[in-house]
């Protein structure tokens, strides 16, 4: 078998700055090509930043849901096929259109997916153009996180009226062709031992067909910075108020338990409906500050100013977030929902999902903790560096493709 071999790597969106796919694609990615493989990314916008041994095929669609005008109907003029109408209709249906946008861009190159390359690789977008490739005998494997039924079922759990458990029907609508999707192909990634058991219960997937491959972090960038001071009751997140499943109102609410403390959210947030109203609901509009967009860099430097960084989530199927935190010796606090217990370990102090009280105090233990609390963030970033790589990642992967190579020949 060729040592090198030519990957095809899709997704339907790599924002580099919101979200995990981006990360995901970007890191795995470098390390394939350092590894000898050439690798062509085909994505749909916001498109990934890539290194310059990786070629960036875009798809340009509608981008219907970017920033600053998400669900924005576009100009006469932006339309050129049958699929951006598609694309349109369904928005206009309250769903979620980009796994099956992507998938009809796809579709135009399915030929040249075919006779130019090894295998193809699919990050989350599980669309029916992968299962066509897969009966055509084509070497096709996916990478799911954790399974997206998951968020549906938290987030119907948290909606107020009937409308909105509508709404959320319409906008998950995606769902079963993912999940078909998913049954079909012969080989699933997915980043942790409770994630692939999930990915079993959820989706109905043969749980032997489901492979283990932890995710890593970029441990020179997400390093501790000595010559920044730690602020004393500062807190971090990155948890995104809109995705219940983050649980960042637990959060929120245990920060105004904790008069001393201050709350940093990373990430972009400008359109978010709930966070404004949770920071009023608990008089926290002085001690919560919330950044939009960040540079990685950004995120380090606050990092290295916070005495805690908190992954408040009701269910995770690995959290990059705590990764990064670990790696950057910031005392950590997590619950213990999904897979965090299996990332965080005895690195981190552990709470129970959705419990405000068990938040508040355990951030509280840390803060009042000093010096031990800077040890455990030395800890966690030992256990980073030995147990999450990227390298590592790459290297497993590719033991999947040529798994998926030798069972097709």
């Amino acid at each position: 078998m060729r040592k090198e071999l030519r990957i095809a790597f899709t997704l339907y969106r790599g924002n580099p700055h919101s979200g995990g796919q981006g990360v995901y694609t970007a890191f795995l990615t470098r390390e394939l090509a350092a590894l000898g493989h050439h690798v062509e990314v085909f994505s749909g916008p916001p498109y990934p930043e890539l290194d310059p041994r990786v070629v960036l095929r875009r798809l340009p669609g509608l981008d219907l849901l970017r920033e600053p005008d998400p669900f924005r109907f576009p100009r006469l003029s932006e339309y050129h096929s049958i699929g951006d109408l598609l694309e349109v209709g369904l928005m206009s249906t309250g769903a979620f259109p980009d796994p099956k946008g992507f998938g009809w861009r796809l579709r135009r190159h399915i030929d040249e997916l075919r006779t130019d390359f090894d295998v193809v690789h699919d990050n989350q977008s599980l669309n029916w153009t992968l299962a066509r490739l897969a009966r055509s005998g084509m070497p096709v494997l996916a990478s799911i996180h954790h399974p997206i039924t998951v968020d549906r079922r938290l987030a119907l759990e948290a909606a107020t009226s009937v409308k909105a458990r509508v709404g959320l029907h319409r906008f998950y609508s995606f769902i079963p062709m993912q999940v078909s999707v998913a049954r079909e192909l012969p080989r699933i990634l997915t980043v942790s031992t409770s994630s692939a058991g999930d990915l079993a219960r959820e989706l109905g997937i043969d749980r032997r067909r489901v492979a283990v491959v932890p995710i890593g972090v970029d441990t020179d960038l997400y390093a501790p910075q000595p010559d920044i001071a730690r602020e004393r009751g500062l807190v971090c997140t990155t948890a995104s108020a809109d995705v219940p499943l983050k649980g960042l109102r637990y959060l929120i609410e245990a920060i105004s338990l904790l008069p001393d403390t201050r709350l940093i959210i990373m990430g972009p947030h400008q359109n978010s409906t709930e966070l404004p109203l949770l920071i009023a609901r608990f008089g926290l509009q002085e001690r919560v500050t919330v950044t939009g967009a960040l540079s990685r860099e950004e995120m380090v430097s606050i990092y290295a100013r916070a005495s805690v960084a908190v992954v408040p989530s009701l269910y995770e199927g690995f959290s990059l977030p705590a990764v990064e935190a670990m790696s950057c010796a910031v005392p950590l606090v997590a619950s213990r929902g999904g897979a965090l217990p299996e990332v965080v370990g005895d690195a981190g102090a552990m709470t129970t999902p959705g419990s405000v009280r068990s938040l508040a105090e355990a951030i509280e233990a840390v803060l009042a903790s000093g010096p031990v609390a800077l040890e455990r963030g030395l800890y966690a970033r030992e256990r980073a560096i030995a147990r999450f790589s990227w390298r590592s990642t790459a290297l497993a992967t590719q033991g999947y493709y040529r798994e998926l190579l030798g069972s097709s020949e």
